[in-house]
Parts: C-alpha cells; sequence; structure tokens
C-alpha cells in the first residue's frame, strides 16, 4: 500500500515534466580535450582526461619544467583546470585564465546584433558571472561552462591543509545559483564558507558542483539518473585529491547530493560521510553503502524532507531515512536548525557538530 501511495504521489507531481523538466548530464572531458589530445609539444603525449588515472596525471605532470605548465595553461585551460591529478596551485592559474576567456566571449556575445536580445542578456548575464569568480582571492579548482555550468571552489589554503572537507549540494545548483546572495547557506559556496569559517585555519572546504542536478520537483529529483552520472565524477574528484597528497576529506551531503554520495561511496576515500536533508541514499542501511568512513545523519525538524516518503518502488525513491534509528548512521544534532537550507547557518548546533566531524575532534 505504501508504494502504491509513493507511486501516486510521484507520478503526479512529475506528470508532464519528462520532456521539460528532465536534464541532460554534462559527463566526460571539458571542452577542448580534441587539441589537448593531438597535443606533442612536451614531446610525449599527454594524459587522456577520460582514461588516465589522477596519480598518472600527477606523475606525469611532475616531470614537466615550469615552462612547459606555464604553455600548457596558456594553450588548454579549460582541460588543465580540471584535470583530477594536476597541482592544486596550477589548477587556480588555468581556471583563471579560462574564466577570463570566456568571459571575453561571453562579452561579445552580449554586442553581437546577430543574436536576439535575449540571447544578448543572458551572454551579459553570464559575463558578469564569470566576472565574479575572477574577483580577486577566489580560489577556483574546477569550471566547465558546459551545460548550466559547473565550478569548484576552495575556502582556505588546500595545499597546506591538515583537514580538508567536500560540501555536495543537492537541486537546483549550478554556475548561476553557485553562490547567489539570497539564501547563502544553501548554496555550496555559503554552506562551504560558513564551514571553513566554524573550523581552524588548518581545515579548508570545498564547494563543488561537478555534476547536473535536478532542477524544481519532477523526474530527475525523484530518481537516481543524475546521481547516477555525478557519481563517477564525484569519484574521480577526490581520487584527484588523494593523488597531489591531500588528507582524506569528510564529504557533507546536501539533499540530492546525499544520493549521488550514497552511490560514490563504495569508491571514495574519506573519513565521514555527512549527509544533511537527505531524501534517502539508495541504500537499504549504513552498512549497504559499501564504506569504512563514519556515516552521519542530520535532519531538523522543520526540514520538508521530512515529508518526502522515504521509499523506493522501482526508479522512483531514494529508500531509507538515513536519520532513521535502524539505518545505523550517528545522529547530528539539528534542533537549532530552521529548514531545509540552514543546517550551515552561523549559530546552529549542527554547523558546530559539522566542524567537529571535517577536523576529526569527534570519536
Amino acid at each position: 500500500m505504501a508504494g502504491l501511495v509513493l507511486a501516486s504521489t510521484l507520478m503526479t507531481a512529475t506528470t508532464g515534466w519528462a520532456s521539460t523538466g528532465q536534464q541532460t548530464p554534462v559527463t566526460g572531458p571539458p571542452p577542448g580535450v580534441t587539441a589537448w589530445r593531438s597535443d606533442t609539444a612536451t614531446g610525449q603525449e599527454l594524459p587522456d582526461p577520460a582514461r588516465t588515472t589522477p596519480t598518472e596525471v600527477h606523475d606525469f605532470l611532475a616531470d614537466l619544467t615550469e615552462r612547459q605548465l606555464a604553455d600548457l595553461v596558456e594553450r588548454h585551460p579549460l582541460v588543465l583546470g580540471n584535470l583530477d591529478g594536476a597541482p592544486v596551485a596550477l589548477r587556480y592559474t588555468a581556471n583563471a585564465r579560462a574564466l577570463a576567456d570566456a568571459r571575453a566571449e561571453e562579452r561579445k556575445r552580449a554586442e553581437d546584433q546577430r543574436l536576439s536580445g535575449e540571447e544578448r542578456d543572458r551572454a551579459a548575464e553570464r559575463a558578469e558571472r564569470y566576472r565574479g569568480l575572477l574577483e580577486p582571492g577566489r580560489q577556483i579548482l574546477a569550471f566547465d561552462p558546459r551545460g548550466r555550468g559547473q565550478v569548484a571552489e576552495v575556502f582556505g589554503d588546500l595545499d597546506g591543509a591538515r583537514h580538508v572537507a567536500v560540501v555536495v549540494p543537492g537541486s537546483d545548483i549550478d554556475l548561476d545559483t553557485f553562490d547567489r546572495s539570497g539564501n547563502p547557506y544553501g548554496t555550496p559556496a555559503g554552506m562551504a564558507r560558513s564551514l571553513a569559517g566554524a573550523t581552524d585555519r588548518q581545515t579548508a572546504v570545498i564547494a563543488w558542483v561537478g555534476y547536473t542536478t535536478p532542477v524544481g520537483i519532477g523526474p530527475d529529483a525523484a530518481t537516481g539518473r543524475l546521481a547516477e552520472a555525478g557519481a563517477p565524477r564525484l569519484r574521480r574528484f577526490v581520487e584527484g585529491l588523494d593523488a597531489v597528497g591531500l588528507p582524506d576529506p569528510a564529504v557533507f551531503c546536501h539533499s540530492y547530493g546525499s544520493v549521488v554520495c550514497g552511490l560514490a561511496a563504495p569508491h571514495l576515500r574519506m573519513t565521514d560521510l555527512v549527509v544533511l536533508g537527505s531524501p534517502g541514499m539508495r541504500a537499504a542501511d549504513a552498512g549497504s553503502l559499501g564504506t569504512t568512513a563514519r556515516v552521519w545523519a542530520a535532519r531538523s525538524a522543520g526540514d520538508w524532507i521530512g515529508r518526502v516518503p522515504h521509499l523506493r518502488l522501482f526508479e522512483l525513491g531514494h529508500g531509507t531515512d538515513p536519520t532513521a534509528p535502524g539505518f545505523g548512521a550517528r545522529r547530528v544534532p539539528a534542533q537549532r536548525v530552521s529548514g531545509h537550507s540552514d543546517y550551515f547557518a552561523p549559530g546552529t548546533d549542527a554547523l558546530a557538530a559539522f566542524a567537529a566531524i571535517a577536523e576529526g575532534r569527534t570519536a
């Protein structure tokens, strides 16, 4: 009976969305990979982003001279800026170049009278978005303009960090909503910035938007299709952190992001897996996640996600509530969290617990 209710609820909610609401996931290497693969200026083939492991990438780049690395940044900023296993500082430099190039292109489009007014306005908005990401002090670890846009930003000193945390967001997040001023703690940049501020100076936090998120309430949010496309990207990103010698991270997954993390969990080297406002992780219990990391879960009484049926029928729904006693996750206090987007708000008990987890201060 419960399954029929779930199916009825979800199908009613998703009716009419199949043709317009579903997103096409961004997968594979970023634009420019064809030119990268054909570049032999170093005297050898460059590591293929689709086939080479992050450790192999790291070892290859370690043998190049500073001049050779600078030339690669000049010729292939988009590829190098997203190349997991590349040194952190090199990725910052490459992404700054890629963003500057993308901004220049969008500014040209904004002035192109052959385009419609709507297209020119959209180009102007994108150019302004890129300008914001280029502001001094910002540390962009990944940037991909395809689709709705993807980005990863670091808060803190990643190269010198004793502890690392990665924030994986849920629905309605992309390049435009990555760090919007409204509802800041519901954005990955706001979450990561708040967590970094609550931890010591030896903890770096990464806001990672490296997968195509669902938009609104529809079939994408109710199924695991986008999570299945995003999980391998999260896995490779974390492998890249390991390849450059960074500590295993604590991974914080909000809302639909917890579905991504649940699917990626067996392959992630991490100390802790923390889910908040989760609709389910496509796992019956913590033991089914296939990870040796400590598993934590948080949900406030005011979070609307608690009213979503934590069931799974075929591909609809995401399964057991991670905060349920039978799931087996360690419970994170969230009594002072007001709603679905406020877990990282300053002064909440959840943020204090997250900081302790990120710093490894929990038993």
